[in-house]
């Protein structure tokens, strides 16, 4: 991607070299802020575990994807502190102990993550305004609001993509070319809890499953493999 220069500076087109990494030891990477409720922190957990579980990109290229964790993308100034991020082509680094390393820095990863979610609990967040302006000054290509119980507006699921320095919303079904993902509302069982949800489809449209999904098709499959083997007579081992 072109070279891109942000606040502070700070070029977003690769990892700035060991030598040129900034001083940041007057940032706060943990605040011990509770998560804002059982439904929020169940969600995240769904969006991010199902990619990590699931999600296969082509070539095996890498990606990241955090829940409540924060995003610096200037020295100096308060972070977003997203309920969901991914970001494409970037590594995990090796030590996440060192300061550098324990939230999404932009200025060490190279660039801003490609997807931003933010579920709404209140309408005190800023998730339609100030956020949805502040995303895209980042460069944030994809944001989504995730609003369940309608509190900013009489959509459940808002979906925008940058276009220029503004966002565009985009319309049903909610897909991010490019990525190889989208989204959808899905009303099912998650964790013991029958709700709607927002979950990650593929390009056909099928959903990313979760790591406990993926066992049960799994055990699934092999009691037909059982009962077909019985039914020719072959007790299976």
């Amino acid at each position: 991607m072109a070279s891109e220069t942000r606040t502070d500076g700070l070029s977003l087109d690769k990892p700035l070299p060991l030598d040129l990494h900034p001083n940041i030891d007057h940032l706060v990477m943990e605040d011990d802020a509770p998560v804002d409720n059982i439904y929020s922190e169940k969600q995240q957990r769904l969006l991010i575990e199902s990619l990590h579980s699931s999600w296969q990109r082509r070539d095996a290229a890498p990606f990241v994807a955090f829940a409540n964790v924060g995003l610096f993308y200037k020295l100096h100034g308060t972070p977003y502190v997203t309920d969901a991020m991914l970001s494409l082509d970037v590594d995990l680094p090796e030590n996440i102990w060192i300061k550098q390393h324990r939230s999404y820095l932009v200025w060490e990863f190279g660039k801003p993550p490609e997807v931003v979610i933010e579920i709404v609990s209140n309408r005190e967040g800023g998730e339609g305004d100030s956020k949805l302006k502040g995303y895209a000054q980042i460069g944030v290509k994809f944001y989504v609001i995730h609003d369940p119980e309608c509190q900013l507006s009489d959509q459940i699921l808002r979906a925008f993509k940058l276009d220029g320095s503004e966002y565009r919303q985009l319309g049903a079904p909610v897909y991010f070319e490019g990525i190889g993902l989208g989204l959808q509302l899905w009303e099912g069982m998650y964790e013991n809890r029958h709700d709607t949800w927002l979950r990650w489809h593929d390009e056909h449209g099928r959903l990313i499953p979760t790591g406990a999904e993926r066992a049960e098709t799994a055990e699934q499959r092999s009691r037909r493999l059982e009962e077909q083997l019985r039914r020719v007579g072959i007790e299976p081992e």
